[in-house]
Formats: C-alpha cells, sequence, structure tokens
C-alpha cells in the first residue's frame, strides 16, 4: 500500500509498558522477526525506540487482515493498528524492554516489502566488515549500531549546552582553505575560476580559530569536519569530526580543569557514569620513561624499568654493543607468566621487530631456578639483584629489549600493551583519565635534517626555555597537553603563541626562511600585530572519544557512513573516475601510472 489510509502512529516500539494496557495504539516500524503458530503470528516489531511483540489472532480478525499478516517477512515495513494487553507471567520476556505487554493487532497496513537482507539484522553478527559497509544503509538498522548513533548525538548535545552556558559561542570556519604542507598530507581541491591553483581541505580548524581569538570573540567551540590524506588504523579516518575549542585569557590550569568537567558531564549526562576529577597529571619525559608511551594506559602497571645499571660489565657482547653506543637495557613484569610457552616467545620476538627492535630476550624466574638467553654470562647474583630491583618475584616473567632510548620505548612500550591485552588486564569498565603535559616542542627529522613541530608551529614554548630556541631547540618543552583515557589520546592542545616576535623565531628554528614563512603564513603574522591576547585550546576527536564510550574497538562502528582503510566508500563506490570535461574545467590532466605487468614465472 502506497499510504497510510488514515492511521497515524500514536506510540513509539519501543515505549510501549503495562501503563497503556488497554488503549489503543498505532505503530510503525519493521519486521524483525515472525513467527507462525496456525491460527497464530507473533511478529516482534522494531523501531528505532526498540522492539514490541504484536499478535495476529486469526479467530479474532478479518480474514484478509491475517493473511496479509501471513505474507509478512523480515525488514518488510508496516503500519499496525491494536490493542495493548498484558502478558501471561510465563510468557513475559525478561530481555525485552516491553516484554510485559503485546499488541493484538486489528489492522495491517504493509507499507513497502523488502528483499531478504545479506546478513541478519541483529545485533553480534559474524559478518564481513565489508558487506557491512557495502550494505551500511541496513548495518546501521542493527540496534548496536543505533544506539552508537544516538550515543554520539546525546554527547555533541551534551557538548553543545555545556559550551552555551559557559559563554562560549560556535562559529564555523571554511572548508577551502590555503595549503601549508607541514605535518599530514592536505586533501587539494583544485579551482575552476583560479587555473593552476587550488584549495586545501582543512586538517583542522587552527588557524581560523586563532583568528577568532585577535578577533576579540574570547570563547569559541566547533564541532567540526576535518581531513588528513595519511595512511589508515582503526582509530584514524581521512574524514573525521573534532571538538575544536579555544579560548583568551587562560591559563593552562584553567583551561585543563574547564574540560575536566566538560568530560565530566559528558559520561554523567549520556551514560550515568561518575568521572572523579581532578584528573592525574604526568609529564612527557615520565610517561615515556615508565610507559614507553606519550598515551600510557594506566589501569595496570607493568611498567617499564631500567636494568643497564645491572648488566654492565659482562661478556654478553648484545648488551655492551648497546651500551657503548648510549643505549639502555629496559624490561617489564609479566607476573605469573615465567612458565610462556617457547612457541609464544617466539611470536613476542617477531612483534617487537615489528616496532624496530632488533630482538627480544627474557628472564622466566621459575621454580626450578633462572632460565634465559643470556645466563651464562651472569652470575646467580646478578640475576637475584635484577629481580629484586624491579620487585619481581618466583613465577614471574622479564621480557628484555636493549637498544636506543627511543627504540626501547617504542617497542617495550608496544610490547607491554600487547602483553596487557594477552593477560586481560585491561579491563573495559574503568576509566582512567591522565593528563599528559610538557610535551618537547619539538622533535628532529633526520630525513629532512631539521627539527619539525611535535604539535603544530603556534604551540608556544614554556617562558623559561625561550632562550633555548636558537641554541638547543631539543630541550625546548611546550606549553602543550593530550588528555589521554585508557591508552587512547582522546584530546589534546596548547597554550598558542601571541607574539608575532615569538613566532618568527619559531619558524626560524624549524628552518623556514623569513619569505617562506610569510609567503605560508602571512596573514596570521600580520594579524599578530593587532593587538592579540594570550589565548590557548584544544581539540577532542569525537569519533575517537564515542568509540571508546561505546566499548567499541574501531571509530567505524560510531561514524555513520565511513570509509575502509583504503580510504573508499564502497557503497557509493568513491572515489571514482570524473568525466574528462570535468577535468579540463579544472585544467587538470591526470597521469596514473600503470600497474606493473605480473610475472608470468610466478
Amino acid at each position: 500500500m502506497e499510504t497510510m489510509q488514515g492511521l497515524k502512529r500514536t506510540h513509539d516500539c519501543g515505549m510501549l509498558r503495562k501503563e497503556q494496557v488497554g488503549g489503543e495504539v498505532t505503530l510503525c516500524g519493521w519486521v524483525s522477526r515472525r513467527r507462525d503458530h496456525g491460527g497464530l503470528i507473533f511478529v516482534d516489531m522494531r523501531d528505532r525506540s526498540g522492539f514490541v511483540q504484536i499478535v495476529f489472532d486469526e479467530a479474532a480478525m478479518a480474514a484478509g487482515t491475517f493473511h496479509e499478516a501471513e505474507t509478512l517477512r523480515s525488514e518488510f515495513v508496516i503500519c499496525v493498528r491494536g490493542t495493548v494487553r498484558a502478558r501471561s507471567a510465563e510468557t513475559v520476556n525478561p530481555n525485552m524492554e516491553t516484554g510485559e505487554v503485546e499488541v493484538v493487532v486489528n489492522e495491517l497496513q504493509i507499507l513497502n516489502k523488502a528483499k531478504t537482507p545479506p546478513f541478519y539484522i541483529q545485533d553480534g553478527i559474524d559478518v564481513d566488515e565489508m558487506i557491512r559497509l557495502r550494505y551500511r544503509y541496513l548495518d546501521l538498522r542493527r540496534p548496536e549500531m543505533q544506539a552508537n548513533i544516538m550515543l554520539r548525538h546525546r554527547v555533541t548535545k551534551i557538548m553543545r549546552d555545556f559550551f552555551d552556558r559557559n559563554g562560549f559561542l560556535e562559529i564555523e570556519t571554511p572548508m577551502l582553505c590555503k595549503s601549508t604542507p607541514e605535518g599530514a598530507r592536505d586533501f587539494l581541491v583544485p579551482s575552476r575560476l583560479n587555473a593552476g591553483e587550488f584549495y586545501a581541505l582543512p586538517q583542522s580548524p587552527q588557524i581560523f580559530k586563532q583568528l577568532l581569538m585577535v578577533s576579540g570573540f574570547e570563547k569559541y567551540f566547533q564541532i567540526v569536519r576535518c581531513f588528513r590524506d595519511e595512511d589508515l588504523r582503526a582509530d584514524r579516518q581521512p574524514e573525521f569530526t573534532q571538538l575544536d575549542i579555544e579560548m583568551s585569557f587562560m591559563d593552562q590550569d584553567s583551561i585543563l580543569t574547564l574540560m575536566e568537567e566538560m568530560v565530566k558531564e559528558l559520561f554523567d549526562k549520556s551514560m550515568g557514569i561518575k568521572v572523579e576529577t581532578p584528573f592525574r597529571r604526568m609529564g612527557w619525559d615520565e610517561a615515556m620513561e615508565r610507559f614507553g608511551s606519550d598515551k600510557p594506559d594506566l589501569r595496570f602497571g607493568m611498567e617499564l624499568q631500567d636494568i643497564t645499571d645491572y648488566v654492565g660489565g659482562s661478556e654478553f657482547k648484545v648488551f655492551n654493543a648497546v651500551m657503548e653506543a648510549g643505549g639502555r637495557v629496559k624490561v617489564i613484569n609479566v607476573e605469573g607468566y615465567a612458565n610462556i610457552p617457547r612457541r609464544e616467545l617466539d611470536e613476542l620476538v617477531l612483534y617487537v621487530q615489528n616496532y624496530g627492535a632488533k630482538g627480544l630476550a627474557w628472564i622466566q624466574y621459575t621454580e626450578e631456578g633462572v632460565k634465559s638467553p643470556f645466563k651464562k654470562f651472569y652470575s646467580d647474583e646478578t640475576f637475584e639483584t635484577i629481580k629484586n630491583a624491579v620487585g619481581a618475584k618466583t613465577g614471574d616473567l622479564l621480557l628484555v629489549v636493549a637498544d636506543q632510548p627511543a627504540v626501547v620505548a617504542q617497542a617495550l612500550g608496544e610490547l607491554r600493551l600487547e602483553m596487557g591485552r594477552r593477560r586481560n588486564l585491561m579491563n573495559p569498565d574503568e576509566l582512567s583519565f591522565l593528563w599528559v603535559v610538557d610535551f618537547p616542542m619539538f622533535e628532529y627529522s633526520a630525513e629532512e635534517k631539521r627539527y619539525k613541530a611535535m604539535h603544530h608551529p603556534f604551540t608556544a614554548p614554556r617562558d623559561e626555555d625561550i632562550s633555548l630556541l636558537a641554541t638547543d631547540p631539543g630541550r625546548v618543552k611546550a606549553n602543550a597537553y593530550d588528555m589521554v583515557l585508557n591508552g587512547v589520546e582522546i584530546g589534546g592542545g596548547s597554550l598558542r603563541i601571541y607574539r608575532s616576535d615569538l613566532q618568527e623565531q619559531v619558524f626560524e628554528t624549524l628552518g623556514f626562511a623569513p619569505e617562506e614563512a610569510r609567503e605560508r603564513f602571512g596573514f596570521m603574522m600580520n594579524a599578530f600585530e593587532y593587538g592579540t591576547p594570550p589565548h590557548g585550546g584544544l581539540a577532542f576527536g569525537l569519533d575517537r572519544l564515542v568509540m571508546i564510550m561505546a566499548k567499541r574497538r574501531s571509530i567505524r562502528d560510531v561514524i555513520p557512513f565511513p570509509k575502509t582503510q583504503s580510504a573508499s566508500d564502497v557503497m557509493c563506490e568513491a572515489p571514482s573516475p570524473v568525466d574528462e570535461k570535468q577535468l579540463r574545467e579544472l585544467y587538470i590532466r591526470t597521469a596514473v601510472p600503470k600497474k606493473k605487468a605480473e610475472n608470468p614465472a610466478q
């Protein structure tokens, strides 16, 4: 039937309770499940609010209506009118919010039929993700996916209310911007009206939100789409959404305290979870030293511990070579795992090699004594000293990485997380918040033979480190801060440079000639000459934050229409070729490399 023929929806399926018993209701939704018991047909009917059981009783309704009910199949769109009645005690369904009632139907309209879906529209399905993405409009019908998207809505609503209440203005910034290739690759947009010239899609609204501070708006926020042309992982997309914030006349403590209040309200109002504030704060140096990561997961221990001083002076060439080159020897203690299978140890060797380590050693403190590939090079007293120094006990396993400090941190930090997963030490119901502060201002690029901004070139150095910009940039610390939740960076920002002379000095440290800096950022440097207030801000990754709140492993599960890891949309088949006419209008000619011919011998 093409119309609802006078039936007007009165209730949502998932909202019916015992209070409605005896009342007449009109429902609209989808057939989720149909069970035919001869003269009785039971249907689980679904809309976005949830499920309710509806009943077609052949003895109590017109023959034509019951015959129509016999044709119902999964995902048919229907409208029904009927009476709410209480289920008998033995038929109550405790797994449904509406499980105490059902609707006895006296009128049915089939609004639309449906083909058999390629997968079941239910939670917990075991279906290849590419199939789910190809039929995303069906995947989004599943209750768990609808719950994720509705959570996302609640989160953004609470954010907007919080910032509005605290005097912030939501202001839109441009989507077509100037390309500033410092950091991730830009997505470029050709200009038809300006032949041979390109816009860039914004990696963030950074420049514009700082200009809004110059403009005197003082408190800005925006829930904004951003774009980065980079390799993808489970927590990255080429287009993503962030909560962007900037404010004037506030110091770092004030900014961090306000953001803690926002997060506390967010979890309370969206999920009923109480978050304790203030959050713990940890310097970048300490985080790297103890956890090998600038986003440490504090839900479990297993900290990195340095045993360099205990393994020197032996004939073990591996450790000696590392120490002579200025490296370190560190361990993590996997408690109660001394009897690890050898096969798993071999797997862990390969695991750390993926993160730059040349290899992995170990010490097993078993009931039978110490087992280690370098046991013959050290005395029993040395192994006992190491055991006491790191707080190990009989039954524990020490995993050892020896290399340059950055490699040790990366490899052993990732190994710590992997062992945390294997040993089930990460409680999914625990929320461990942390601020990581005092980041290095710069990191040295051996490939480009220059310093690069660790965050972005508008980050302010600590006042006490400004004198080091010209003499020792590697020691400069930034007024930068990241909020970390369960080992995931969910937000980060900094105080900004607001004096043109200091901004020019930072550009010089980054290797930008004055003319190059003016070409890239001249409009911003000009703005700084007209009375710029002290300001700072940060941005939260909305997709990443909602992913954690929804206890999902991929941000694709909380984005309505995500891209794959190859940055493609398999549902819309994007990206796709365009007409030659379109290219000519944009003064573009493509030169796509031909695929290499396959070797016939292979």
